[in-house]
């Protein structure tokens, strides 16, 4: 006779591989009639990832990974050496709140919440809280393009923010020829080398970066980034592609996912 608990362990993975299934049906989907290109790529090297980093939002700043975990009790802000994945400085955010996006933006950390409307902004080299700016609806990526923050509340909308007031100044949607492109989540605007000026941005549930032009809202390309990671091993089916940073200096891209133990450098083929 079973135990009871291999039982509902054995129920929860046949959930879990159903889950992963349609998420690859998905993605297949979303590429199906798309009017831009869809690009490869190709891993240079992999890192150690904490584990139990939910991640929302990901960017580089002077050699070290800067990353925002969420969900309520465990959201954080962190400072992490590349090399090794150890979180060298963290910062816990109250219990009700659940972290999302993270930008830098004039020596300031910018970092969302999903549903409390609170954008807390810390000290560039302290990680100190200096204050909170207050928005309306979801927070889930943000940016900056060195002059505005973006941001996107899980729709087809990007929000044009002012830094010192969080006030919205603009809105762009995005669409991929005549669709609505939907579930925008973490953004990374990219200021230098072969794809200056794009807006990418990781679209919740899926293996897909998209590229976008930041003024007009259009679709640019797509990249492919299925197969990168081997998620049968994480029973949850948040642990997902979420997270894209950039290194201007060595044009270096970094990708990691929701829970994943690795953090890949990648090369756009």
């Amino acid at each position: 006779m079973l135990h009871r608990s291999r039982v509902a362990a054995g129920r929860r993975h046949e959930r879990w591989v159903l889950g992963w299934m349609l998420l690859a049906l998905g993605l297949g989907s979303a590429f199906t009639g798309c009017s831009s290109r869809v690009l490869g790529y190709e891993v240079v090297k992999s890192f150690p990832h904490a584990k139990d980093a939910y991640t929302q939002g990901l960017l580089w700043h002077e050699g070290k990974l800067y990353e925002s975990t969420g969900r309520n009790g465990s959201s954080s802000l962190r400072r992490v050496e590349l090399e090794t994945g150890k979180v060298e400085q963290q910062v816990d955010l109250p219990r009700q709140l659940f972290a999302e996006g993270l930008a830098l933006h004039g020596g300031l950390f910018y970092q969302l919440t999903w549903t409390s409307g609170q954008c807390r902004v810390y000290d560039g080299e302290s990680l100190e809280l200096k204050k909170t700016l207050e928005y309306e609806g979801e927070g889930w990526g943000l940016t900056s393009d060195g002059k505005q923050l973006i941001m996107s509340n899980g729709t087809d909308l990007l929000s044009y923010r002012a830094p010192e007031t969080f006030e919205e100044i603009r809105r762009v949607r995005v669409r991929d020829g005549d669709k609505k492109l939907l579930q925008i989540n973490e953004l990374e605007y990219i200021p230098s080398g072969r794809f200056k000026g794009e807006l990418w941005a990781n679209v919740w549930k899926s293996f897909a970066i998209v590229r976008i032009d930041p003024k007009k809202g259009k679709v640019l390309g797509w990249i492919d980034l299925t197969g990168i990671y081997d998620t049968r091993g994480i029973l949850d089916q948040d642990a997902v592609l979420n997270g894209i940073a950039f290194d201007a200096e060595k044009e270096r891209v970094f990708v990691t996912g929701k829970l994943w133990s690795r953090l890949f450098w990648i090369r756009v083929k």
